[in-house]
């Protein structure tokens, strides 16, 4: 819809005896559109950041994400985090809005990838020992990352591209948990089955209409063995 404060112009051309109307063109939309996130808490609390509305891109919402902030609340102060499908970086934002030590973000959409980095250098976060953005694929960058031992993981992925098991063996592969992580994970409510290492233990899980969101500590790769008395 034209705003009624732009005027419209009616050019005429007396020779032909016809009138002609032109009309404003709408603006070229960028490809990708643009929405916002916000801060809930912490250091850059109330703070709204653009993000692009890529494919896949499904940043979580203000109430789960006051959720699970809640859960996390006794472990993120000077935490080291990664934020898996970083997307518009939401998650991995809050942590260190919350005085997380340092976050890796890893994201495949380039230009998601560039407005992340924006919107660091918004929060004027220029320090590569607090804030990287990875772009690429997931798989790839967690071998990259091989070693890197993280308090917090956040896995976000797209819904229906099966990609929270290969992500969750990468990451016990690549040796960047310890005991005492802690693993948040989101999927879509039909995935019915989240295969998941024997020493990484669910505790804390909601469920709404279209997505399972929980929180997974891990334990201890081998436990003792206790002897009987």
């Amino acid at each position: 819809m034209i705003p009624l404060s732009v005027t419209m112009k009616r050019v005429s051309h007396p020779s032909r005896g016809i009138s002609s109307t032109k009309k404003r063109q709408p603006a070229k939309l960028d490809k990708k559109k643009r929405g916002l996130i916000r801060i809930i808490s912490g250091q850059w609390r109330g703070k709204r950041l653009p993000v692009l509305d890529a494919e896949g891109l499904r940043p979580t919402t203000d109430r789960n994400k006051e959720t699970l902030f809640n859960w996390l609340m006794a472990y993120v102060d000077n935490a080291q985090c990664l934020d898996v499908f970083a997307g518009s970086g939401g998650l991995g934002l809050e942590a260190l809005s919350r005085y997380a030590s340092r976050c890796d973000f890893i994201e495949l959409d380039r230009q998601a990838s560039e407005q992340l980095n924006k919107n660091l250098q918004t929060l004027n976060v220029n320090d590569s020992n607090v804030a990287t953005v990875h772009q690429g694929d997931a798989l790839k960058v967690l071998k990259q990352l091989n070693g890197t031992q993280y308090d917090i993981v956040f896995i976000d992925p797209p819904f229906y591209q099966n990609l929270v098991a290969p992500v969750v063996s990468e990451i016990v592969n690549a040796n960047l948990v310890c005991e005492g992580s802690m693993i948040y994970i989101e999927h879509e409510t039909e995935l019915e089955s989240l295969p998941l290492p024997s020493h990484w233990h669910v505790v804390k899980e909601k469920r709404t209409g279209s997505l399972v969101y929980m929180l997974v500590e891990v334990g201890e790769t081998n436990p003792p063995v206790l002897e009987d008395a």
